[in-house]
């Protein structure tokens, strides 16, 4: 199973209430999430334990510049910070390297799976 693994506080809290809808991740990850993949949504800190939130299912995953971002993606990715130069010190703080709007970013949508059981 792969993972969809998310760090900050802010987005723990985010899955948990079903707001966040995609993650904005530097570089190419195309190769890795495809359309229809399964993955669970995980919070933690890597190579630690992680929580896992809920399955998920992705959507698809865009590979564009961070000037090319609409607002859509940008208010999946951080309801509560919609603007491209909040995402770019967000995403300085968790590269920990300078990134500009020229920069390439994924943005990888997924949606909540329900796992039902069913009973016989």
């Amino acid at each position: 199973m792969k993972v969809l693994n998310f760090y900050y506080d802010i987005h723990n809290y985010q899955l948990e209430r079903r707001e966040k809808h995609c993650s904005i991740r530097l570089g190419d990850k195309r190769p890795k999430y495809q359309d229809g993949d399964i993955v669970w949504i995980t919070y933690g800190i890597r190579d630690e334990v992680l929580k896992k939130i809920y399955t998920g299912a992705i959507r698809r995953v865009d590979y564009k510049q961070i000037k090319q971002l609409t607002k859509e993606d940008l208010v999946s990715e951080n309801p509560s910070a919609p603007t491209i130069e909040q995402l770019l010190e967000f995403l300085q703080k968790i590269y920990k390297k300078p990134i500009t709007v020229d920069d390439y970013v994924s943005v990888i949508y997924f949606r909540e799976v329900i796992e039902e059981m069913v009973e016989e």
